[in-house]
C-alpha cells in the first residue's frame, strides 16, 4: 500500500484553519475552493468534484475536536482503499502546521494522488493564508 505524507505551513490561525477543515460540507467555498468546484452532503459521506472532473464519494470516520484531526476514507471502482487523515497543529505566532496522510491501493494510483494533493494544498493555503515554508 502506497502511503503519501504531505506537510506544510499556512500564515492562518489553527483555530481558523480547522474550523474550515472540519467543516465537512464545504470544500469548494472554504477550504480548498478552485481545486474543488462542488460539495454535496449524502449522510456520512460528501460527493466531492473535483476541477479535473473527477467525482469522489468520501466517507466521514472521524472528526475529532480535540486533536483537530478529520479521517475520511474513499471506496470506488478504481480506487480499491484510500484512507486519509488530515491534522491542525498550532506553530506558533498564529501559524498552523497542516499535516496531511493518505494510505492507497492500488499502487499504481499513487503518482495522481500525491498529485491531486499538492494542488489541494496550494488551494488551501491560497484560501487560508500565505504558505511559510
Amino acid at each position: 500500500m502506497a502511503s503519501i505524507h504531505k506537510e506544510i505551513l499556512i500564515d492562518a490561525n489553527p483555530a481558523d484553519v480547522w474550523d474550515a477543515l472540519r467543516d465537512f460540507g464545504a470544500l469548494h467555498t472554504r477550504l480548498v475552493p478552485g481545486f474543488v468546484t462542488d460539495t454535496k452532503l449524502d449522510g456520512d459521506a460528501r460527493i466531492v468534484t473535483f476541477a479535473n472532473g473527477t467525482v469522489a464519494r468520501e466517507i466521514l470516520v472521524d472528526c475529532d475536536d480535540a486533536r483537530r484531526r478529520l479521517v475520511y476514507a474513499i471506496v470506488s471502482d478504481r480506487i480499491k482503499q484510500h484512507s486519509a487523515s488530515a491534522q491542525v497543529f498550532d506553530d506558533g505566532n498564529g501559524r498552523t502546521r497542516f499535516v496531511w496522510i493518505a494510505d492507497v491501493l492500488p499502487n499504481e494510483i499513487a503518482p495522481y494522488m500525491d498529485a491531486q494533493m499538492d494542488l489541494g494544498l496550494i488551494a488551501m493555503q491560497k484560501a487560508l493564508g500565505r504558505s511559510a515554508a
